[in-house]
């Protein structure tokens, strides 16, 4: 089962805060809408046209948030039959050896996001294949929209910086694109957290270990002795 996560610098605590928030509002905003659309429609036969694309967006940024909160409180699941039959020196030096392939991984990941995402919001994609070497000149598509979302009146004040002053008709993408980047620096993030962690000796790996053992043992008082 996964351990309490008890934050230890300023940074840790603010970043801790700031996922759970956004994960709460997240569920929030999703059951709220996803209600309202529910109630629409059998009994009002009608809907918010805009409710279906809002709950998808809402739901990846609800599953990139889950990443790096699931390293966090170690609940990745993962396969250790092989890591168990394994002495405990060699335990540790397999779980140096993942986390520094998760955080490889991780450091190509927020790469492939900022250049998916930096041409919706006018910014320069990096160069290099793997690791970035620099910027290069990118096509600014920050007049992308999405497809039924409408533009809030108070977000009206980002058009002369993201749109040339012309008025958006619907949300623009880079606001719910931006997920990609801020999920996968905070990825990297909790990933560098853990080896760390893995480093000092108070970790002792990424994944849950011994799950369903777990989950018998909480349930064997339940069982009726013949």
């Amino acid at each position: 089962m996964s351990a309490k996560y008890e934050p230890r610098s300023a940074l840790a605590r603010a970043v801790n805060s700031f996922e759970e928030a956004a994960i709460a509002v997240i569920l929030g905003l999703m059951t709220m809408i996803t209600f309202i659309n529910v109630l629409l429609r059998y009994v009002f036969n009608t809907s918010i046209i805009w409710g279906l694309e809002a709950s998808l967006i809402l739901f990846a940024w609800l599953v990139l948030f889950g990443m790096s909160y699931a390293v966090k409180v170690t609940a990745h699941l993962g396969v250790d039959a092989v890591i168990g039959m394994m002495p405990s020196r060699t335990r540790r030096v397999m779980a140096l050896v993942s986390a520094a392939l998760c955080l490889a991984y991780a450091v190509f990941l927020l790469k492939g996001a900022w250049d998916y995402w930096a041409p919706f919001g006018g910014f320069q994609q990096t160069g290099g294949r793997w690791f970035p070497d620099g910027f290069i000149k990118t096509r600014d598509q920050g007049w992308y929209e999405t497809e039924t979302v409408p533009m809030p009146d108070w977000l009206r004040f980002i058009e002369p910086t993201f749109n040339a002053g012309e008025h958006y008709i619907k949300l623009p993408r880079f606001i719910p694109y931006f997920i990609l980047p801020l999920g996968s620096a905070l990825l990297l993030f909790r990933l560098v957290q853990a080896s760390w962690e893995l480093v000092q000796g108070r970790r002792e790996g990424l994944i849950v270990s011994h799950e369903a053992e777990d989950a018998v043992e909480d349930v064997r008082h339940m069982n009726f002795e013949e």
